[in-house]
């Protein structure tokens, strides 16, 4: 490759490009389904063969998501087969797609082309990123459409923001707890008045919701999805259904060896393992091969001080960028908060982990209004960097010598 072509070659195209390597380099390993694909991956592959979800008998079988996140997952299994890759594709290149979208969300919030690329490195060497980015889930979906709800807010094309957060609610309902947020955000407090205030409604609650109920077209059109003929007609029988999911989310409390609360998320405190082998094909005589969803601590440990250090020159500023962040961290992990007994995943704090970068590029511009101290921010994404590297066995299941997945257990809560 000469220097021309070296050249030519963006910065984000090549941060794109690390972050999708990574995303597709041994896909289809582990083999099988892991954690929760049992139930997304047999959905998908049903929803794209019935149009709605069926068990393996082809009875109806209750599910407690919207069906689009599903949808996703089933066009990698049409394209590339009902397999490993083909199920766990569609969340690859989502993940990748969001590294895009902080680098743009980044790029409008501190109009720096530096500070956006930190972004985008930042989520390209996040842990959590890419083990979310690795299976076939929901949560990376959500959280692409959440990046892509405030892109689209902050180019002020509040028709499509709505579209974008109607995505994210058509794939799992956490998303309604931005609904409030977003109409506070884009309502001029001095310019106020019933039009507008009309307006906004359509544009984030009636339109989404609309997008909402057509995401479920497949039940609809079916006579064999679960409850389909509970009430008198379809709308009574959907709301029928929706009053069983709300049952299930607000009662599940069953224990879970890898439950975590909300207030132990951002600390790190209780990762979820997906998988986890022993063996003893590694050269050693005991080996482990795992997959931890879990962020790059040194990442989320500094967002941490991040967010306190926003917070405190929001509160005296008022800074419009801080105001994004900060409302975009604030109702991805706030309401977690209301249902303390529920039966909880760190794995959901995927949806939070973008404003926890954008915290982190927050301090960074103030930074670099304070002196030259880009070196400084190179240094701290190199570490983070490094860190992502050394515990990059654990996210992707390469299978070490047991001595050494133990070496990267810092915390015992982490086994």
């Amino acid at each position: 490759m000469d220097l021309a072509l070296l050249r030519r070659i963006s910065p984000i195209s090549a941060i794109l490009t690390f972050a999708l390597s990574f995303r597709l380099w041994r896909l289809d390993t582990p083999k099988g389904y892991i954690f929760d694909e049992i139930y997304y991956a047999k959905n998908a592959y049903s929803l794209i063969s019935s149009g709605v979800e069926l068990d393996q008998q082809g009875g109806s079988e209750f599910v407690v998501h919207p069906p689009f996140g599903k949808w996703l997952i089933g066009i990698g299994i049409k394209i590339f087969g009902n397999n490993e890759f083909g199920w766990r594709s569609s969340s690859a290149l989502f993940g990748s797609a969001s590294v895009l979208l902080i680098y743009l969300i980044a790029k409008r919030l501190f109009k720096s082309e530096f500070l956006a690329l930190s972004a985008a490195l930042l989520m390209a060497v996040d842990g959590l990123s890419l083990v979310m980015s690795r299976v076939a889930l929901l949560d990376i979906f959500l959280m692409f459409f959440i990046l892509l709800t405030f892109y689209f807010l902050l180019k002020e094309n509040y028709w499509l923001s709505g579209m974008a957060i109607g995505l994210g609610l058509s794939t799992k309902w956490s998303a309604a707890f931005l609904i409030p947020i977003l109409l506070l955000l884009t309502l001029k407090i001095k310019e106020i008045n019933l039009s507008q205030i009309l307006k906004r409604v359509v544009q984030f609650f009636f339109l989404p919701m609309a997008i909402y109920f057509t995401s479920w077209i497949g039940w609809f059109v079916s006579d064999k999805g679960w409850a389909r003929n509970s009430g008198s007609n379809p709308i009574s029988s959907l709301w029928n259904y929706h009053l069983e999911i709300l049952n299930f989310h607000t009662n599940l409390v069953e224990k879970h060896s890898y439950s975590a609360n909300p207030w132990s998320w951002l600390v790190l405190g209780r990762p979820t393992s997906f998988y986890y082998e022993s063996g003893d094909s590694c050269g050693a005589g005991e080996c482990a091969q795992e997959i931890l969803a879990m962020g790059t601590p040194l990442l989320w440990w500094s967002a941490i001080i991040a967010v306190a250090i926003t917070i405190g020159f929001y509160i005296n500023t008022s800074n419009r960028s801080a105001e994004i962040v900060l409302a975009g961290f604030a109702g991805t992990y706030l309401p977690w908060f209301i249902y303390q007994d529920r039966t909880m995943f760190y794995f959901y704090s995927i949806t939070i982990l973008p404003f926890l970068i954008l915290a982190l590029i927050y301090c960074f511009d103030l930074l670099l209004k304070y002196g030259n101290y880009q070196r400084v921010i190179m240094l701290f994404i190199f570490v983070v960097g490094i860190n992502f590297v050394y515990l990059l066995p654990i996210y992707i299941g390469i299978e070490i010598p047991y001595s050494q997945w133990l070496s990267r257990m810092w915390l015992p809560s982490w086994i």
